[in-house]
């Protein structure tokens, strides 16, 4: 077993045929800065090729989170509008196409980005009180790409995506695993353990068969995808956004205004 830590705040663990990857940073709720969700999708590419990886478990340092959206520092200074998501999709791209089956195990929050790295996953297990959303309705006003609301839409169902992102609503874990979004609810002194039963279950299956079957899916899921740029540039231009940023750091309610 070997073990590499990589900055700033993921870390890597090469278990045998497992790779276990952890968001680390529990004193904001493993929120994401930048260079995490850069070296994200370097490990996801240096995975991808790494044949002795038959699985992959992503999960949040702590109980408190699994990942609990974006650091908002990053959005001070976002000068590009619609150029934020479009450098985030293809971070997310590179996790839904790991050739290999992949678990997210969830504790506490799974919101805004965290929700979608979480559906890029095959697989979810939460504890029973896990909560996931994108409630940026209520936080920041900014909104989502045409390929992540593609995405999330066929995992989760259109109505379950419009009641999370039109009343910013945060839905519980047992409704989720009624859907069949979730694989199991466990609790906490057992996440570990039904995770690693499940990436022990698919280790010993045909590997290409795992990825010609996952690989397939997203590439169906991408296609015929519309131009929203405008709806982007629209959203991430707004007064609202900068409202919504400026509010949010400094700890008050935004004042929207619809311009």
């Amino acid at each position: 077993m070997s073990t590499k830590s990589i900055p700033p705040c993921l870390d890597l663990l090469l278990d045998g045929n497992i790779a276990r990857i952890t968001f680390n940073n529990p004193a904001a709720r493993n929120a994401m800065t930048w260079p995490m969700y850069e070296e994200l999708k370097s490990i996801c590419d240096d995975l991808a090729k790494n044949p002795d990886i038959r699985v992959v478990i992503f999960r949040g340092a702590g109980d408190k989170a699994f990942v609990s959206g974006s650091d908002i520092e990053q959005f001070v200074s976002l000068k590009k509008d619609e150029a934020y998501e479009q450098a985030v999709d293809q971070i997310f791209i590179a996790l839904q196409e790991l050739p290999m089956p992949t678990i997210a195990v969830i504790e506490g929050l799974a919101v805004g980005s965290g929700l979608l790295m979480a559906t890029a996953c095959d697989f979810r297990i939460s504890t029973p009180d896990a909560r996931f959303g994108i409630p940026v309705a209520r936080t920041l006003g900014n909104c989502l790409s045409p390929g992540n609301l593609k995405w999330i839409s066929a995992h989760l169902g259109i109505p379950m995506v419009k009641k999370m992102l039109l009343t910013a609503e945060l839905i519980k874990a047992p409704q989720l695993l009624e859907s069949g979004f979730l694989y199991r609810t466990v609790e906490a002194s057992e996440i570990t353990e039904a995770a690693d039963a499940l990436a022990n279950k698919m280790a010993v299956l045909a590997p290409i068969t795992q990825k010609a079957s996952k690989l397939g899916i997203a590439r169906l899921l991408r296609s015929n995808l519309p131009d929203c740029s405008d709806l982007m540039r629209e959203t991430y231009n707004s007064q609202d956004f900068r409202e919504g940023v400026a509010a949010f750091l400094e700890g008050r309610p935004p004042q929207w205004i619809g311009k």
